[in-house]
């Protein structure tokens, strides 16, 4: 007999699920230590942050709440 239908079948580990937890440890640690301080322009400027997410906000479409209709 034939069980194909009934075997279950492990995805492939790639990427970061194929690594070891210490290796993965490793490069969280390092974070965004690869971007220049001078490209970090949100970390140096709150009023250039405050207003991107300001924009973003406002070009969402959804997830926001919903105020009532008003009769």
């Amino acid at each position: 007999m034939d069980n194909t239908k009934d075997t279950v079948r492990k995805p492939s580990r790639r990427g970061f699920a194929a690594m070891d937890p210490e290796r993965r440890r490793e490069i969280a640690r390092r974070g965004g230590a690869s971007v220049p301080s001078e490209k970090r322009s949100f970390a140096q400027n709150r009023d250039l942050a405050a207003d991107a997410g300001r924009k973003g906000g406002a070009a969402s479409r959804g997830g926001g709440r919903r105020r009532a209709p008003t009769a």
